[in-house]
């Protein structure tokens, strides 16, 4: 029988990585007292040094992602229109020859 992966929540994450930093105990301490491995709290402590500049970038990057994700909307919306317009084209054009009935769907 396998076990199930534990997952932790960023929060856990961050605490313990946060603990690691400021060196009040070490990293085999701090995996005993949480029930982890010291890898692992070395993995998150190595992953907030890393990562930790992005923390304040999120501001823009944020609001550059919505600007992508509105101007992608667009132009989604813009295309649904013109294959809207060119369905209604084709199925009177269809009608007219005696093809298809006037409104198949």
């Amino acid at each position: 029988m396998s076990k199930k992966r534990r997952q932790y929540s960023p929060e856990f994450k961050s605490k313990i990585a946060l603990a690691a930093i400021r060196g009040d105990k070490t990293a085999a301490e701090l995996a005993a007292q949480h029930e982890i491995h010291p890898a692992q709290v070395n993995t998150w402590k190595r992953e907030l040094l890393e990562n930790a500049s992005e923390l304040f970038d999120k501001g823009k990057s944020a609001d550059s992602t919505k600007s992508a994700a509105k101007a992608e909307n667009d132009e989604l919306y813009r295309q649904i229109g013109k294959l809207k317009v060119e369905r209604d084209f084709l199925a009177e054009r269809s009608a007219q020859l005696g093809l298809l009935p006037e409104s198949p769907w």
